[in-house]
């Protein structure tokens, strides 16, 4: 069957097909695209005054000179690269330098501020090896340096795009600054990506299990709207404590290490030690240095290795004792392996020591994720007090480097022309006292209020995991949310279907399989509404098999409550549970009041679809766990309230999100088509009767670098996904990027006057920044959405990245920030704007299917949008790793609500 151009044919349950020249790339060169101006800055709201940990630079007046540099041997270490550089350094600058101090990437570039007086020279240089304290002589390693020019960066470009007169960003220049800038820090501190940290910094943390924090500063030079400014913000990361290896695996393990280890144990102690730097205790002041590779599978007392080329053997116990006079005391352990696999060589762990100053780079645990968030944890006017004690410190002002390239930072916080939008009116419904609510500082509550649409629960039931609560404390648990869901507007059941029933979590699935069989039994197939299950507040896997389970093969929404709440059984967690609750079986818990008055500019006058889209990836360490792919959709028009959503897995690290739009060829009906926009457009059709006739598009998770590439790949799936459901149908799309992991903060002018603040003392919900610190020409805005709790707030920063709907600074600022008073599970605006949350929460739900232990949070965790499936339907999809197997398809009747909430 072929489109034709006087109808829509959405509600076809047929495969569609389409010759390939309808559909065609609307872009296919970077050069073809340019990010939306700014159409003005926005002039909505109560103007004030905010700073901003952005510090002022001037642009330098030298010419900047780029030199190719090679090292010869290569080497991979920087750090090996940087000593080379900086013996050369040491020894020429006065001489074939002509007195320059350039500054080094680590890698294969120099810079320096005007010409070498050479083109083209090579170097001989010696370094010594490190010092191990013995009293041999120290080895020495020649290197072949060759330096070379390349090219002059351009900062007439930089003042030229500053300036607005020039429409791509000289990152040549840029990146060169940078460069400078990070040059005395590099030798001062540990760097870690565009971090310095230091035990100096500030006072070390415990993590546990062998791990510490180290405090530490983000810096990045930033092209803005005045000019060049250094954004500088405070970072705290995980350390390896250096500690006795025996020390770190106690810590670790947390038993007693004299009556052996468990193989679960070996595992564990090799996962964590693999990669890590150790020195040798044994042999007095002499510290030799190696890297551990793993574990010898024999224990000590039983490990031997050939001592001469006859392949006599002796074993590691004789040769300490003869060598060193030293009697192994734990000779049931392992040794570690450090060298490579041809030539190892083993180390009793108890001569071990943890060099100082290695980050931990794999995945953290709960307790140490806590742990981590307390030391970053600061409230804004103490962060504020210790991002110029940053400043001063680091005194730029006399960084050698700083004045070669005469580089001059300002040492005050960048002051910043801010609005603060006010709160939208939000609609209840009308039998309750309030039937409007005008939330006061981003928050509110329900008391006095019913939902706008109440859900319905007929059968229900309660699975009680928890051997801690007994049969009647489950009981008067449920009775109490069953009122509050009542109270809170839903037709709702008093009492369970069938009574509270307790299982063990390793029988999860069984007992969830009797009780479904039973009342789909008793209810002539209807089955459960809804299931409530209580988990223990540590469940391991449990979470995620539950959802799976209910999600994937039962076809029921479920709601999790951790053991604590259920003794602690406040009000507020019931209310915010009945919120939950209510979206899950298909309820609306508020909307916009100008949604329903049709008042919401370039939303309410025709019918407008609202996307989310998020794409997470593996933890550090998961090398071979494919990266999830989230997309939810607005399904109601015009109150924008219920998302439907859509999740795929692709491959690891895969950011462009690669199942939008797809066409295959079937072998009876041809060239297919389908992918995630397509459904969700047609699950729009079907909800409201009407065709979308606008796209805004809120994409999360993408980083500057990739704005181009993500920009050209979904919007070309977008457009070919609305042309596969009519040949001329192409509605206007508004692109956004939603960014949260930056490093801009705001405060108050004035920490102390409580009309400028919230409670947390941090500046006000709806705070808005258009100017200054944002880019120099392009459509962004930082929107600080949500009320403190603790710590400071982040602005969520967004970046328009294509506008055909033509929003002007207001219109786009206010939409984002109304829409972030409708997230359906808290009576609280938001951080972000709900369709990306959402969609974020769908992809985290996803990674649950797949890894049991994803998750031990219980009602915490997220789950996937509705009104979607949960994968295209027996696709697996090909990465650079292999195949990315499929996840499991969500039940139909599990589709049609938002039961990730």
């Amino acid at each position: 069957m072929v489109f034709v151009n006087t109808k829509w044919l959405w509600e076809l349950h047929l495969v569609l097909k389409f010759t390939s020249s309808r559909i065609q790339p609307f872009i296919n060169t970077f050069k073809a695209v340019r990010f939306p101006l700014r159409p003005g800055r926005g002039r909505l709201g109560q103007k004030c005054i905010v700073k901003a940990n952005h510090f002022s630079v001037e642009l330098p007046d030298k010419d900047l000179h780029q030199y190719d540099v090679a090292i010869t041997p290569e080497v991979t270490s920087r750090g090996v690269n940087r000593a080379v550089m900086e013996q050369l350094v040491k020894l020429h600058r006065e001489s074939a330098l002509g007195q320059r101090l350039p500054v080094y990437d680590g890698r294969k570039s120099l810079y320096t501020a005007g010409p070498l007086p050479f083109q083209l020279k090579e170097f001989q240089i010696s370094l010594l090896e490190q010092d191990d304290g013995s009293t041999t002589p120290r080895k020495e390693r020649s290197f072949k340096v060759v330096i070379k020019f390349a090219a002059r960066a351009d900062l007439h470009h930089l003042g030229q795009f500053l300036a607005g007169c020039q429409a791509d960003a000289p990152q040549e220049a840029l990146q060169v600054l940078d460069i400078v800038l990070r040059e005395l820090p590099t030798h001062r501190y540990s760097p870690v990506g565009r971090s310095f940290y230091s035990p100096n910094l500030g006072t070390r943390k415990t993590l546990g299990e062998g791990l510490e924090s180290w405090r530490g500063f983000y810096q990045s030079i930033r092209p803005t709207q005045m000019g060049l400014s250094l954004n500088i913000d405070m970072s705290s990361t995980a350390f390896i404590e250096p500690k006795t290896v025996m020390e770190f695996i106690h810590d670790l393990l947390n038993k007693d290490l004299s009556r052996g280890l468990a193989n679960s144990d070996l595992l564990k102690i090799k996962k964590a030690l693999k990669g890590i730097k150790v020195e040798v205790t044994h042999r007095g002041s002499i510290r030799r240095k190696y890297r551990v590779s793993g574990l010898t599978n024999q224990a000590t007392k039983d490990l031997q290795f050939p001592v001469d080329e006859e392949g006599s053997l002796k074993s590691v116990t004789d040769y300490f004792r003869e060598m060193y006079g030293y009697i192994i005391r734990h000779p049931l352990l392992p040794c570690l392996q450090v060298g490579s696999q041809q030539r190892p060589n083993y180390l009793p762990m108890e001569v071990c020591k943890i060099v100082e100053g290695q980050r931990y780079s794999k995945r953290l645990n709960e307790r140490q994720i806590t742990a981590l968030l307390k030391v970053t944890c600061q409230r804004p006017k103490e962060r504020e007090e210790d991002i110029l004690q940053t400043v001063r410190h680091n005194a730029y002002h006399q960084d050698p480097y700083a004045q070669e390239f005469g580089i001059h930072i300002s040492a005050q916080l960048a002051q910043v022309e801010a609005r603060v939008l006010p709160a939208p009116r939000l609609k209840y419904h009308d039998t309750g006292r309030e039937k409007e609510c005008l939330p006061h500082v981003g928050q509110w509550n329900m008391m006095h209020k019913k939902m706008v649409n109440g859900g319905v629960v007929n059968h229900w039931a309660c699975l009680n995991f928890s051997r801690s609560v007994q049969e009647n404390y489950a009981r008067n648990f449920c009775a109490e949310l069953a009122q509050m869901c009542q109270t809170s507007g839903m037709d709702f059941q008093s009492e369970p279907f069938v009574p509270v029933r307790s299982a063990r979590p390793e029988h999860s699935d069984r007992a969830l399989l009797q009780l479904c069989e039973e009342v789909k039994q008793r209810t002539e197939g209807k089955g459960l509404d809804l299931l409530i299950a209580i988990l223990p507040d540590n469940n391991g896997p449990l979470y995620g098999d539950l959802k799976k389970q209910c999600e994937t093969n039962i076809g029921v929404v479920s709601q999790c409550c951790l053991t604590k709440h259920v003794f602690k059984m406040s009000k507020q967690y019931l209310a915010n549970v009945a919120l939950k609750i209510n979206v899950k079986v298909g309820g609306r818990n508020t909307v916009l009041v100008d949604a329903l008055t049709r008042r919401i500019p370039l939303v309410s006058d025709i019918p407008t679809i609202i996307f989310g889209a998020d794409v997470t990836h593996p933890h550090p360490g998961e090398d071979s766990s494919p990266s999830i792919a989230a997309v939810v959709a607005s399904q109601d028009w015009p109150e924008v309230t219920k998302y439907a959503g859509l999740v795929c897995a692709q491959a690891h690290r895969q950011e462009l999100i690669q199942d939008l739009f797809e066409t295959w060829v079937d072998p009876q009906k041809g060239l297919c088509t389908g992918g995630m926009i397509r459904e969700l457009l047609i699950s729009f059709r079907r909800a409201t009767g009407q065709k979308p006739l606008r796209i805004i598009f809120y994409r999360d998770g993408v980083s500057e670098g990739q704005f181009y590439q993500v920009l050209l790949y979904e919007l070309d799936a977008i457009r070919k996904a609305c042309a596969s459901l009519e040949p001329d149908y192409q509605p206007p799309v508004t692109f956004v990027v939603v960014q949260k992991r930056h490093h801009t903060r705001l405060f108050a002018c004035n920490h102390n006057d409580s009309r400028s603040i919230d409670r947390s003392g941090n500046i006000l919900p709806g705070t808005v920044v258009d100017s200054k610190i944002c880019h120099p020409t392009e459509f962004d805005f930082y929107l600080c959405s949500h009320a403190g709790i603790q710590g400071t707030s982040r602005p969520a920063h967004y970046h328009v990245l294509w506008d055909e709907n033509k929003f002007s600074a207001d219109g786009l600022q206010s939409l984002t920030n109304n829409l972030c008073y409708t997230y359906a599970r808290c009576t609280r605006s938001v951080s972000i704007v709900p369709p990306a949350y959402y969609a974020h929460l769908a992809a985290f739900r996803a990674r649950c299917y797949m890894d049991p232990e994803a998750s031990d949070s219980g009602s915490m965790t997220g789950g996937l949008g509705a009104g979607g499936r949960s994968v295209l339907s027996g696709m697996n999809r090909m990465g650079g790793d292999g195949s990315v197997r499929s996840l499991p398809a969500l039940k139909d009747n599990v589709k049609k609500v938002m039961f990730y909430c």
